[in-house]
Parts: structure tokens; sequence; C-alpha cells
């Protein structure tokens, strides 16, 4: 290790040890689970800096499998690989009778090159959508697999005292499976990942850039449901000095565009329903002087409340196709569904508050729902689950970059709190019976 001692590390521990003895009664498992997470806390880092420095795209994570399913073997769990091409699972059977609990990490990286200054930075290039890319973990997913390892170290090291099975899911492709793949939770699902043993609840964390120490929490829906939306306007193709003599799809784009953002804005209350419609991409036409016959157009849908989204997808098929019909020119819509919303079971959150309460050295925030999405809503679909934010920017700075940036940043001291965080959650659970 470089940047941070045992002895670093022991006091970041202890501190959060602190803050918990204050606000209740401390159970007595949670002794174990402090010293644990002390001895183990070294090996968390280097497995983080390790994954950081070989980054995997989608469905490509083959060396951090490997790397997570020998540390899960060598505890002496119960491993199953090649789930969804490279998930893997390990279930702890705890010495005592009790409910199953599912701890859930994703292990895929970004095409993303990394710009951050630390020794371990990525160099990895590969090819992505047929063009070379720098890969990175821009969005935290080597935090939460070395984490979600970590916390497997801990709870293994106290089996005989587990009221209990813990189920530990090692989630490939979070970001999306590559074009023509299958993959992500969705796959991981199908293939039996909540099967012997099913799992009575699910719990997941995500770094984000918040103060270290922070934990973020909410009720209901916390971040978006995603639609990938993909929409083609067909014209006709003329003389760029003559448009009269054709059908502009150019034109047509442009008003769909604007089209699309009177929905947000005028015929869904954004008070009771946030929602986002955004066009990212668009190509049509290959010289300036000759207007084309089609234009294509890439977006993302994005809904907060799981209600709406129905309605939300044919107010856009119906604006997208009567503005292409009024200037002449005909409009295919696709919508390719990505997760659903990240729903936390309302009765599940009231009873793990107290516990991230507790766990959080700064303090334990109920946030305000977020756009960006997450498919671990898929196994909240199935069964009760609760999705939620550590901090892990320094505490000086003032404007840390966001997920998927070029300059993402991890406080490693945030670590410790996560497998902290992760084993107590677990345990708390199990405990309540």
């Amino acid at each position: 290790m470089t940047s941070l001692t045992r002895k670093t590390l022991t006091t970041i521990v202890l501190s959060v040890a602190c803050h918990w003895a204050t606000a209740s009664e401390i159970p007595t498992y949670q002794e174990d689970i402090d010293f644990r997470v002390r001895e183990v806390a070294p090996d968390v880092i280097a497995w983080r800096r390790d994954i950081h420095q070989h980054p995997e795209l989608s469905n490509r994570e083959t060396r951090t499998s490997a790397l997570v399913a020998e540390h899960l073997r060598k505890l002496g769990l119960e491993v199953r690989t090649g789930i969804a091409h490279t998930g893997v699972v390990g279930v702890l059977r705890g010495g005592k009778p009790g409910k199953v609990v599912a701890l859930r990490a994703d292990m895929d990286a970004l095409p993303v090159t990394e710009q951050v200054d630390v020794p371990f930075a990525s160099k990895v290039r590969t090819t992505y959508n047929n063009a070379q890319v720098g890969v990175m973990h821009a969005c935290g997913h080597d935090v939460h697999t070395a984490v979600l390892m970590g916390t497997a170290s801990v709870l293994a090291g106290m089996r005989e005292e587990i009221p209990g099975t813990v189920v530990f899911i090692f989630q490939p492709a979070e970001e999306g499976p590559p074009a023509g793949e299958d993959g992500g939770a969705k796959m991981m699902i199908a293939e039996g990942v909540l099967d012997a043993p099913r799992p009575d609840a699910i719990f997941g964390l995500h770094a984000w850039p918040m103060r270290r120490g922070v934990i973020g929490y909410r009720s209901g829906g916390i971040m978006a449901g995603a639609d990938g939306l993909a929409i083609t306007i067909t014209g006709k193709q003329t003389h760029g000095a003559v448009p009269w003599a054709g059908v502009d799809p150019i034109v047509v784009a442009a008003q769909v565009i604007m089209g699309l953002q009177t929905i947000t804005s005028r015929q869904i209350d954004p008070t009771t329903a946030p929602s986002v419609i955004t066009i990212g991409m668009i190509h049509g036409g290959i010289r300036g002087n000759i207007i084309p016959d089609k234009v294509e157009m890439v977006g993302t849908v994005r809904v907060l409340e799981p209600s709406i989204r129905d309605d939300l997808l044919a107010r856009i098929e119906r604006t997208v196709t009567f503005i292409a019909e009024s200037a002449g020119a005909t409009a295919e819509v696709t919508i390719s569904p990505y997760s659903p919303v990240t729903y936390n079971d309302p009765e599940l959150t009231r009873q793990i508050v107290p516990t991230l309460e507790r766990m959080a050295p700064e303090a334990a925030v109920e946030i305000a729902p977020i756009t960006p999405s997450e498919d671990f809503s898929y196994f909240q679909e199935r069964i009760p689950g609760v999705y939620f934010f550590l901090g892990i920017s320094p505490p000086d700075e003032p404007n840390p970059a966001p997920n998927h940036s070029p300059f993402f940043y991890v406080d490693e001291e945030a670590l410790p709190i996560g497998v902290r965080t992760l084993s107590t959650v677990a345990m708390d659970y199990l405990a309540d019976g």
C-alpha cells in the first residue's frame, strides 16, 4: 500500500464505530465485524487498485470474474461462474437457520480514457463499436467489486454467527451489453441467479461523488427507468437549392426534437413525475448541397415514476409520427427497454435506515431521486431491495468529477466504510429475522 497505511484504515473504522456507538446499542456481532473490516481493509484497497488498473468492458470481465471466483473459493463459499457470460455468485450458509439476503456488485468498466493522475491509472485500450477507445472504471464498479469481496471476507469469518444465508452476486454488463448481445441483471435472473437459494431481500451500494463517508438513501424511486429511443425520419431526396422538390427530413428532425421537449415541459406534470427525453445522436446526409432522404436519431428516455412510462412512450410515438406526417415525411420509432425505475421497497428502506444512520461517519441523508439508471432494478422487480449511495469524494474537493467522467476520482478511505456498511446491513437484516 502507498497512500493508505493500516494505521490510517484502523482510525477510519474506529471513528465509524464510535459514531455507531453513540447512535444506538451495539449488537453483539458489531465488534467482530469491526475487527474483520480492519483486517481486510488493506486487501480491499489492493483489489480495487488491481481491478482499476485492468478494467474490462461489459460481457468481457473475464479477468475480474476470475479474481472474484478465486477469492470466494478460498473463503469456502459455494461458487457458480459463467452466469450471464462472466457473472459470479457465491453462497455463504450461516451456522444458524434464517432468511436469505443477497448483496450485489457490478464489475464492468466504460469506454472512457482515464485522465486521473494515480499510479494505478488504466492504460487499457480496446475496440468498442468499431472504434479504438480507452477503458476506465469511471463509474466506481471497481469499488463495488472490491467492497463486496471484502464483505465476503468479513462475513465468511463470522459464518457460525450468521442466522441465515448470504448470496454474493457479482454482475457483468451493468452499463449495457454490446450490440447484439444479452447481458446484465436481466440475463442473470433468467439464468437462475435468484434461485436455490432464493433471497428474501437484496441490497447494493453505488460509489457517488458526495463527501466521503456520506450515505445517501431514498424510499421509492431513487434512480430513473431508462429506455433507448431510435427515430428514423424518411423524406424525399432533392437538391439543396430546391428543397420544395423533395421532403426535407433534416428540418422534420429538428421539429421532432423540439416537439419531444414539449412532452416533458407541457404534457407531463414535472412535480409528480419527472421525466427526460434526450436526443444524443443525429445523422443524415453526406454533403451540404444535397437534402438526404433519411435522418436517423438516437436518444434516451428517463422516468422516475413507473406508472407514467407507457403513457410517455405513447406520447413520443404520436408526436414524432404526426410531425413527420404534417411535412409529408414518415417516421419509424423504436423503443429499446434498458431498465425499470430503481425502486427501493418502502418497508425494507424503513427497516435499514437506522443501520445506515449508524454506519455513516458523516451523515446518512435522504436524497432527491436522480435521472441516471441502474439495472439493479430488475432484481427489485423480483424481490424487495434497497440501493443506496456511498460518498467517495475527498472532503476538501468542492467540485468532484461526476460518474462517467475521465476525471472520476475515488477517495479510498471510503472503501472500509462500504465494507462495514454492507456487512452490517446483511447481519442486521438477518438478525431481525
